[in-house]
């Protein structure tokens, strides 16, 4: 299998809240903040929680990160994101880390494949922006909503598998803006159909037959949307002024049957047009080294990039 085929399944293979610690023991998220006795902004999202997998050291990263962000709570939002992606500069590249069954939340902040990494961080972000005393709590109701679609976890379908989707479903909610078309981009028509054609590709489908055909029907939809556009790799460059820090890159590919192969945060790097993301190659997340437009062009199956801008304080 080639190698955007392969960036591509391990980046969309994937009420009382339960948590598994190191001990194996499952502790209510509700009583989890009792404990704490502290007086905290609930976040009605997690009550849409059915499973939550989470490790002690998960908590302890997250508990660091409000300590490390706190001082740039007041900062711009494309600050805002780059400081938390920094945060997790050199953790390790770990595919699969969503192939956990019975499907549910999974926060994972040791380990990252590209989508985690994007989700964790906006996830991450937007706390800090909408909550005063932010808590794992809300972390988790804004990781679901970012995550699956309509919010909720039924099963494995719910999950947002395809990039053009998950855009199109946070656009929705106003977590994002598709901003390609407005800096230059030009339409484009997808056709996905790679999931429910190579069901063998992924552990659920494989196990459950009957979600081929819903995400077969799933891939039908998006595809009927005639509501992107992509900027073509050659003019990366051209477009790139109209790019910030913060916004997501996502790197499309003429691999059929497939819409996006890779996503990461552009970066503008001592004033060179790079990004941060989470490095197959590498396997670690890194600011990359060469410029964004080299990037593209060195990947064969890349045909151009989709510019996604975060909204983190709605």
């Amino acid at each position: 299998m080639n190698y955007s085929i392969i960036i591509f399944l391990v980046c969309f293979v994937l009420s009382s809240v339960s948590c598994s610690g190191k001990n194996g023991a499952k502790v209510s998220l509700k009583e989890k903040h009792t404990e704490a006795n502290t007086e905290t902004e609930y976040d009605p999202a997690a009550k849409q929680i059915d499973m939550f997998y989470c490790t002690d050291e998960d908590r302890k990263i997250f508990d660091d990160y409000i300590s490390y962000i706190k001082p740039f709570k007041s900062t711009q939002e494309s600050e805002l994101i780059i400081k938390t992606a920094f945060f997790f500069i050199n953790k390790p590249y770990v595919a699969s880390t969503l192939e956990i069954e019975p499907e549910g939340l999974v926060v994972n902040m040791r380990e990252f494949d590209c989508t985690t990494f994007v989700e964790t961080v906006l996830a991450l972000s937007r706390i800090i922006k909408l909550f005063d005393q932010p808590t794992l709590e809300n972390f988790c109701g804004q990781l679901l909503n970012i995550r699956y679609r309509r919010g909720s976890i039924n099963n494995y379908t719910d999950r947002l598998h395809y990039f053009s989707d998950w855009i199109y479903e946070n656009e929705t909610r106003v977590h994002v803006k598709d901003i390609t078309k407005e800096i230059g981009g030009e339409p484009y028509k997808l056709n996905l159909n790679f999931m429910s054609t190579h069901p063998d590709s992924y552990k659920q489908l494989k196990s459950n037959s009957e979600y081929v055909d819903i995400i077969k029907k799933k891939e039908s939809d998006i595809s009927g949307r005639n509501v992107y556009s992509i900027i073509p790799k050659e003019r990366i460059v051209q477009c790139g002024k109209e790019m910030r820090d913060g916004d997501i890159v996502c790197f499309v590919t003429d691999i059929e049957g497939l819409d996006i192969s890779h996503v990461g945060f552009v970066y503008y790097n001592e004033g060179q047009l790079t990004f941060i993301h989470a490095s197959t190659t590498a396997k670690r997340v890194i600011v990359n080294s060469q410029p964004l437009s080299v990037y593209a062009e060195k990947n064969g199956h890349n045909i151009g990039v989709m510019i996604v801008r975060p909204y983190i304080s709605r």
